[in-house]
């Protein structure tokens, strides 16, 4: 008897404290990512005239980035509430679908980065390592179209989950049935995390392997293997918290019903790990620079124009 009380506080504690985390982790994405996803959308768009293959795979990178923070801002005012949505089951269907295909599509396009600098290493002479502007956006299309589509099933069930005064706008809920859109939604979530991983460990080994290997432009494998390692860590930091916290959650949730505390416990972690899902928004931009030399050339030059403007305006 005197223990209930205890752990339900506690409970309570913490989970009001992921919600102020996921608040934080929110807003100040948000603030960094949108200016920088802004800014990388005009050097794309304005300074660069010719796109290579990679430059094409970045600026859709970007362009996921930016539509993922046009959702974000119902997702603050949420956790701010509580978790407590307000802008009715329509909405909320729509606004976790636009989440769910912008993560997609910026693993997608991650993974498109390092498997194109793989191939200008490992492969150079391979007729797909040779892809054209014209097929490099064919190639951005297709990615596009089938994650907007294999995603549709978000679109067919209510999200909406009526939880005492509160609606929790939620795709990861706990369900005595699992609705076969959730389900396809889960095995989407872990499989477009543990599927690109592999291959973007295998791209980082092989370009380390090929330095040995090949006599190539020195420069220009380093400059791969800098670009793949920076795609490596973002990935694992953003996107493995969530799919890890996640996992364990529903392990517990179907082994182990009566396990309630340690369930929630474990949800409310899984909530704080989203806040890193998004957190690759904000760091996308350090993958553009490390990525694409022009990009790099660009924002330097910008800079050093904007420094020496300003120097001179001093004199």
């Amino acid at each position: 008897k005197t223990k209930t009380p205890t752990i339900v506080n506690k409970n309570a504690s913490f989970c009001f404290f992921a919600n102020v985390l996921v608040i934080i982790f929110l807003t100040i994405e948000t603030l960094v990512g949108l200016p920088g996803s802004i800014l990388a959308l005009w050097i794309f768009c304005r300074r660069m005239k010719f796109w290579k293959s990679h430059v094409t795979f970045l600026f859709n990178l970007c362009l996921a980035d930016f539509l993922l923070f046009l959702s974000v801002p119902f997702r603050i005012d949420t956790h701010f509430r509580g978790d407590d949505w307000q802008f009715g089951p329509i909405w909320c269907r729509m606004n976790l679908y636009m989440l769910s295909v912008n993560r997609s599509a910026s693993i997608s396009f991650m993974t498109a980065v390092a498997i194109d600098r793989y191939l200008k290493v490992v492969h150079p002479h391979h007729p797909i390592s040779r892809l054209t502007s014209t097929q490099a956006y064919k190639l951005s299309a297709m990615i596009w179209l089938i994650v907007i589509l294999y995603r549709i099933p978000l679109l067919t069930i209510d999200l909406l989950h009526p939880v005492g005064k509160k609606k929790m706008c939620r795709s990861f809920n706990s369900y005595e049935v699992l609705p076969p859109a959730i389900k396809m939604h889960y095995v989407a979530y872990v499989l477009e995390f543990f599927l690109p991983l592999f291959l973007l460990i295998f791209c980082s080994v092989k370009i380390a392997c090929q330095i040995q290997r090949v006599q190539m432009e020195k420069e220009r494998v380093q400059r791969a293997i800098r670009a793949v390692m920076v795609i490596n860590m973002v990935f694992i930091l953003c996107f493995m918290p969530g799919v890890i916290t996640g996992l364990v959650g529903l392990y517990i949730g179907m082994f182990y019903p009566e396990a309630c505390e340690t369930y929630k416990l474990w949800i409310n972690l899984f909530m704080v790990s989203i806040g890193f899902t998004y957190l690759n928004s904000a760091l996308d931009p350090v993958i553009y620079f490390f990525s694409s030399s022009v990009f790099h050339d660009i924002l330097k030059n910008s800079f050093k124009c904007k420094r020496s403007i300003s120097e001179d305006s001093t004199l």
